[in-house]
């Protein structure tokens, strides 16, 4: 009886194997860029607290407890609400705390929320940018601050690392455009691009913003370059 026996593998010479390779490398190359992963989220009011503030507010001692983690690595709604209270003692009941600490503290509304609280002229500003804008008085269970600046309604931003911005051909501190498709669509001009060497590729949107484009029920995002 004969037995088969495998067929014997040839070696692939050198140049064989350097011209595959070399072939990889230029497939790789020439791929398009992938189309980074974008995400578009409602922010609703909140503030940051100092951690001054936070003991003041919850007690001697007391930390910020995280509730739930956001999209972006590191930051979380905290388990904590204040009462944010604005001219002629008009009030917003309870709003969130959002982590973790700053070095000011600042509130964050919409324009609507600012009429509610008696702020008609509400100012739009970059986050941390709280000079010359107006105050409020926060009451928490355990005291009471009184903030003389940092209410805002934060400017409409795109959060991004160097890999995404380089994808889009925009940097730190640029604008751009995000295009909503939905029954209400919408454009938004004047994005400002916020990017570090970390962040998730995520814009930001408040609530009156999100439901003016009915953000809910999109069928489409693009974010383009200004």
């Amino acid at each position: 009886m004969s037995i088969a026996t495998p067929a014997a593998h040839h070696a692939i010479d050198r140049r064989t194997i350097e011209r595959i390779v070399r072939e990889i490398v230029f497939a790789q190359a020439s791929a398009p860029p992938r189309t980074p992963n974008l995400v578009v989220s409602i922010s609703a009011r909140h503030l940051h607290l100092t951690d001054e503030h936070v003991e003041v507010l919850f007690g001697a001692g007391s930390k910020l407890t995280p509730h739930k983690p956001l999209y972006q690595d590191g930051f979380y709604a905290a388990e904590e609400t204040v009462m944010v209270v604005g001219p002629r003692r008009r009030m917003l009941p309870s709003v969130r705390v959002l982590g973790p600490t700053r070095k000011a503290s600042q509130v964050e509304l919409a324009f609507t929320d600012g009429i509610s609280l008696g702020i008609a002229d509400l100012p739009v500003r970059p986050s941390g940018k709280i000079d010359g804008t107006p105050g409020c008085v926060l009451v928490g269970p355990q005291g009471v601050v009184e903030l003389k600046q940092g209410v805002i309604r934060a400017e409409r931003h795109v959060h991004m690392n160097h890999e995404h911005a380089a994808f889009y051909g925009v940097k730190n501190g640029d604008r751009m455009r995000l295009r909503v498709h939905s029954s209400c669509a919408l454009v938004f001009d004047d994005l400002l691009v916020r990017a570090d060497a970390a962040s998730k590729l995520e814009v930001h949107l408040d609530t009156d913003e999100g439901n003016a484009a009915d953000l809910d029920h999109a069928e489409k995002v693009e974010l383009l370059k200004q």
